[in-house]
């Protein structure tokens, strides 16, 4: 684990694609720096990534955006979210602090110890969150900008069976999950998900997780920003915990493909 890689990474579009394709929990990777303030071993920690990680979800949405009538833009987290998670809250307004788990970890997905109880936060959301936060700002204003609106579609995965960190893990887990918002998901935006993912089994609504992300600067605000997040279980394109991918990947990245077309028509 090296911190050579750059913390996140914008990979263009058309000129006049409004879609961003999100990617928050794709990778594994904790800068060495990082990795001395967590208190598990190496196996542990493995098995920790395996866990937490939402693996192949950064090719998903590069096969997409290869596909798509009109490129999609990317927007792809190069680092672990056991570094930081950018889709958090960064203060007390995040419901999972309950269980350790806001922007910075502290407990794991099984409620284990991950950092101190007294480990100081306030570096790893000044180093890596809100140059995250920033650069994805800029992302959606470069959409308005330039089209006249914007549409993050966020990737994301969750395992089969509940894990102990879940807050809401006791409803329904369809093989895809549709996270919406009240102000930011459109009708339209989520009729289209529904018909882009029907070939994928039953497409079920903000269960086992729920909501969207948009940059605080246009949360609630903005409507010209629209926003869906897209949950796949992982049962139904990769082997659990953190295995290879199967042929259930085809199967979602042309589901993800219709879904982007549709959005930026």
């Amino acid at each position: 684990m090296t911190s050579a890689a750059p913390s996140f990474e914008l990979l263009p579009g058309a000129a006049e694609s409004p879609v961003i394709l999100h990617v928050p929990h794709s990778a594994r990777e904790i800068p060495p720096e990082v990795r001395a303030g967590v208190l598990l071993d190496d196996s542990a920690l493995e098995r920790e990534l395996d866990h937490i990680v939402d693996a192949h979800t950064a090719r998903l949405a590069q096969e997409a955006a290869a596909a798509a009538e009109v490129t999609p833009w990317r927007f792809v987290n190069r680092l672990s979210r056991l570094v930081v998670d950018p889709e958090r809250f960064p203060d007390e307004r995040e419901e999972m602090l309950a269980v350790g788990m806001g922007a910075v970890y502290t407990r794991t997905t099984h409620r284990e110890a991950l950092r101190p109880d007294d480990f100081d936060p306030a570096p790893l959301i000044s180093r890596y969150f809100e140059p995250y936060a920033r650069a994805m700002t800029d992302a959606v204003a470069g959409r308005l900008a330039a089209t006249g609106r914007a549409v993050i579609i966020d990737v994301h995965s969750y395992p089969t069976a509940p894990l102990p960190y879940e807050l809401h893990g006791a409803g329904p887990r369809p093989p895809v999950c549709l996270g919406t918002d009240s102000f930011h998901t459109p009708p339209e935006l989520l009729a289209a998900a529904r018909a882009a993912f029907a070939p994928c089994g039953e497409t079920g609504l903000d269960s086992p997780f729920s909501g969207t992300y948009v940059p605080l600067e246009f949360y609630g605000g903005d409507p010209r920003v629209s926003a869906l997040m897209i949950e796949l279980r992982r049962d139904t394109y990769m082997a659990e915990p953190g295995g290879p991918a199967g042929p259930g990947l085809t199967r979602l990245a042309r589901a993800l493909t219709a879904l982007v077309d549709a959005a930026g028509r």
